[in-house]
């Protein structure tokens, strides 16, 4: 067969598989959302100790769920914290490639009780959305991923290697996950990973994906004063408060387009190039789209970036 015809028979087969996969989706709909509540219903709060007995059950939850889809290896593996779920399916050959999927399973307390219409635990669903703790950070996130390979294995064949991490203590800081990757770097060798906690749909019907977020930096900085507490009303105009020259500091970092200042920053920085910048701004991540999402009276930042590239390419 001729190169070109395999080609198009092989697009033809992926509409088709596609297809299929959709159609399981939606014959499916009402069980992923009951399984969704189910789930949510396990108040897995990694910062209370008095919930270790639920985040072993969410645990179980997703290592069983995993199996139901027709993950080959399943394990609940254990840190020093709250455990990981692990799940892989290899069948796709050491030359196809691979991609890790990384969720959590923990949430946060949803504590003052009071601010919620609904208890946080029993999800309910409210014109059209279902409310609970979990629900979007990220639970509904794990579960899309999930029936997202269920429905490709249910109708088809998937062509990658695909492997699942879940961990619980997001919600915490991740206290043990560095140490959980070095320990199983063979493991979770994979060509990409996608981390579907960081979505940003603009509306129910634009799926996303996130493929870069601004990163953060932390330091600590001491600064030298007087020895003791002084009088601002006897000092004040000839000893400079503390505070005044950490603000300036602080302010400083960034000049008034919100560039950052530091020498050398922006050396090891990609450049966007043209293509990128095309794709990024077809999404409607516009000024009226954000000014709208978040009430400010105006935009700031690098005026020779859009958007969307500002926000984290």
């Amino acid at each position: 067969m001729e190169r070109g015809l395999y080609l198009s028979k092989l697009r033809q087969e992926e509409v088709m598989s596609i297809s299929s996969a959709l159609t399981h989706l939606k014959e499916n709909s009402q069980r992923f959302e009951n399984e969704l509540i189910e789930l949510l219903r396990i108040p897995s709060i990694s910062n209370d100790p008095a919930h270790k007995a639920d985040m072993d059950k969410a645990a179980a939850w997703l290592a069983d769920k995993l199996l139901a889809i027709g993950m080959d290896d399943v394990e609940i593996m254990p840190t020093d914290g709250h455990p990981i779920v692990y799940g892989e399916r290899r069948k796709g050959g050491s030359s196809a490639p691979t991609v890790l999927i990384y969720g959590h399973y923990d949430v946060q307390s949803p504590k003052p009780l009071e601010d919620w219409q609904s208890q946080p635990f029993e999800p309910d669903v409210r014109n059209g959305n279902l409310f609970a703790r979990g629900a979007s950070d990220m639970k509904g996130q794990i579960l899309a991923s999930v029936n997202a390979v269920e429905a490709i294995l249910k109708t088809g064949d998937l062509p990658l290697n695909i492997k699942f991490l879940i961990e619980g203590e997001e919600e915490i800081g991740s206290k043990h996950l560095k140490e959980f990757l070095v320990s199983n770097r063979d493991k979770l060798t994979c060509d990409f990973s996608l981390n579907t906690d960081a979505g940003g749909m603009p509306d129910a019907d634009t799926p996303s994906i996130c493929y870069s977020l601004r990163g953060g930096a932390r330091f600590l900085l001491k600064l030298a004063g007087p020895s003791h507490d002084i009088h601002s009303g006897k000092y004040g105009g000839v000893i400079q408060n503390p505070i005044h020259v950490l603000s300036k500091l602080i302010a400083d970092l960034h000049d008034s387009h919100g560039r950052i200042t530091l020498p050398g920053f922006y050396d090891k920085a990609r450049k966007i190039d043209e293509e990128e910048h095309a794709e990024l701004a077809r999404l409607p991540f516009d000024d009226a789209f954000i000014l709208e999402q978040t009430g400010a009276p105006a935009l700031w930042g690098e005026p020779e970036y859009i958007p969307a590239e500002r926000i984290g390419a």
